[in-house]
């Protein structure tokens, strides 16, 4: 097939990339490097199944496609806080465009939603029935009303003019390719340990995360898009849970890092748990997660130890 990847220079989209050519598929990789980067394709721009676009999915875009698979969106707090309306605008408009296009060609369209539609959840672990517990005027409300506004402009698309859809909603994913700077406490944890610095827990460090290695994800991606039980939404992610506390303490034994852990304030509208149910998955994908938290930590380490 001919497959549009938005977003496809960045972390989950250029895994992506690599699987979707791995399959026999031609891929076309559209991003504008606001927070993805051409490092992280470099190995497949000789590739002649694939192709680069440097485009923003705010602006329209024509392409001749079987699929298309919309990542574009920053997905950390300091990346998605730095311009908050733009990140709006991309989750929106990213989603009406990529709609529009898969109505006029006929594509089946999947959109890479998020566990922050549930806010900080007073259900756990987090159904896809739950609707969610979320501040409309917070700092984190870009990003969170702004996955929530494609879903909803997904399913209209869907209802209305009958777009073949597929919706997954990405609890915390890790691995190779993360942004050294974005935030993420995974990221955060592994550089400051390789650089001798202190590890930053904020709060207590009691509040949990269920970590999905990216390698995991993408085969729930890639199983969510070929199947015809459900459009979705659909959670992926690891139902393991762990607290921060925990989890800095392993980065620190499999770093070997001598760094400390100091703690700081919470930040708002942090949510205090974080555990997908992947019953849908199972049923319909037949997916679990497959690498454990320690494997995956040291494939992400041995990246990180080549850009720290």
């Amino acid at each position: 097939m001919r497959i549009l990847v938005t977003g496809g220079a960045g972390f989950l989209g250029s895994h992506l990339c690599d699987r979707l050519l791995a399959d026999g598929h031609e891929v076309i990789c559209l991003d504008n490097l606001f927070t993805g980067a051409k490092a992280n394709i470099a190995h497949l721009l000789t590739n002649p199944h694939f192709e680069f676009v440097r485009h923003d999915v705010i602006d329209p875009f024509k392409f001749e496609v079987d699929q298309i698979y919309n990542l574009a969106c920053p997905a950390s707090p300091p990346h998605y806080q730095y311009n908050p309306i733009k990140t709006t605008k991309t989750s929106v408009m990213g989603a009406i465009n990529c709609l529009g296009l898969a109505k006029r060609v006929k594509a089946r369209v999947f959109q890479a939603s998020t566990s922050e539609v549930y806010g900080d959840p007073s259900v756990h672990p987090q159904p896809e029935s739950y609707w969610g517990n979320v501040n409309p005027i917070g700092r984190r409300s870009c990003y969170d009303e702004g996955k929530r506004v494609a879903e909803t402009l997904f399913f209209d698309y869907h209802r209305e003019n009958k777009v073949d859809i597929r919706i997954v909603r990405i609890f915390n994913t890790y691995g190779p390719r993360m942004h050294p700077n974005d935030g993420r406490v995974v990221s955060n944890f592994i550089v400051q340990a390789l650089k001798g610095e202190d590890l930053t827990v904020y709060g207590e460090g009691t509040q949990t995360r269920s970590f999905c290695y990216v390698d995991d994800l993408i085969e729930g991606f890639v199983r969510l898009m070929n199947q015809t039980e459900t459009v979705g939404p659909v959670n992926i992610g690891n139902p393991g849970e762990f607290t921060m506390l925990e989890l800095a303490q392993q980065v620190l034994k499999l770093t070997g890092s001598k760094s400390k852990i100091v703690h700081k304030p919470l930040p708002a509208d942090d949510p205090k748990q974080r555990r997908p149910d992947i019953t849908l998955a199972q049923k319909h994908l037949k997916w679990a997660p497959q690498v454990p938290l320690t494997a995956g930590l040291e494939r992400t380490i041995a990246y990180f130890r080549t850009k720290v």
